[in-house]
């Protein structure tokens, strides 16, 4: 078997929380560009409704992202990185660490959960994490939708974003988008982890696979599928609401409004493709890497507690 095999002592709340972070911050250096085609692909439409100057037009996910190295360099595709690996450092590790002591709450300790119960723990884990994380996500977006060609940088750095927003909106400028980020992340911490989790318990319990890198392959592969299905809309209005300047929308509500009766109801499922292809392959990087991580720090902590 490839990797590291099950332990006999479960994984503490602190090995989730940290591995958690560094297992998304792998996966997000991976999977970065795509997610930087499908703001691209976002916020497209809107930059055209807005009237702003003529920028680069981009057409598919692999069409955006070639058009981005041509027009703005090879970097351009990580733009936003550093705020990127925070988000994922604060973020990741309360919605997905805390994910199963959250659960273990809800249960009251009991061995098997119900569909409610992890419903609930991932609502919870999803809200906590966007309260602490929502600046660094407001930053990367903005990064991200950002053209280097028209006009100059929006931002010179990540920390001068974070300096500029707060000095020209306010310290609520950097929790802007928070409600539907809330409501993306509840969506997603839900379909995500609950999917990931009642697909690997029926592998398991159903003898199809045992619990080793298939298993995880698999499950991550399916909840990444089902969470792009589901919470495209809600993630396509949040990536524009929190790009957009001061008083261009009153609140994400309008936000939406506009974009559906601008462009119609398919551009709820703008950037599909490369969210789906971000999220499933972010999901199993993640899911096969946090796993992995849980078990060769326990394996860690086994060896040096164990006496000589």
């Amino acid at each position: 078997m490839v990797g590291f095999k099950p332990t006999d002592v479960p994984p503490t709340a602190a090995v989730k929380f940290v591995g958690a972070g560094t297992a998304a911050c792998i996966a997000d250096l991976i999977t970065f560009p795509l997610d930087t085609a499908k703001v691209r692909l976002q916020v497209q439409g809107e930059t055209k409704a807005a009237g702003s100057m003529k920028t680069a037009q981009y057409k598919g996910v692999f069409g955006t992202i070639a058009t981005m190295v041509k027009t703005e360099g090879p970097r351009s595709l990580y733009n936003g990185l550093v705020a990127g690996l925070q988000r994922q450092m604060s973020f990741a590790s309360v919605r997905i660490g805390l994910y199963d002591s959250v659960k273990q709450i809800y249960t009251k300790g009991a061995e098997h959960a119900g569909i409610g119960s992890r419903l609930l723990a991932g609502c919870t884990t999803g809200a906590m994490a966007v309260a602490v994380a929502q600046p660094t996500d407001v930053v990367k977006v903005r990064f991200q939708a950002q053209v280097r060609t028209a006009g100059g940088r929006r931002y010179q750095g990540t920390m001068d974003a974070y300096k500029t927003i707060a000095r020209e909106e306010g310290i609520r400028g950097l929790w802007k988008g928070t409600s539907p980020n809330v409501a993306r992340n509840a969506i997603v911490n839900c379909t995500e982890l609950v999917t990931y989790d009642l697909i690997k318990d029926l592998l398991l319990r159903s003898n199809l696979m045992t619990d080793n890198l298939p298993c995880h392959f698999t499950s991550a592969f399916g909840a990444g599928f089902c969470t792009t299905l589901i919470a495209s809309p809600v993630d396509v209005v949040k990536t524009r609401y929190m790009n957009s300047p001061p008083g261009q929308y009153s609140s994400a509500v309008s936000c939406a409004l506009t974009m559906l009766r601008t462009e119609g109801p398919l551009a709820c499922y703008k950037g599909f493709m490369p969210s789906f292809l971000r999220l499933g392959s972010w999901n199993v990087v993640m899911f096969v890497t946090y796993e992995q991580l849980k078990r060769a720090m326990m394996a860690a902590r086994g060896s040096w507690e164990a006496p000589f």
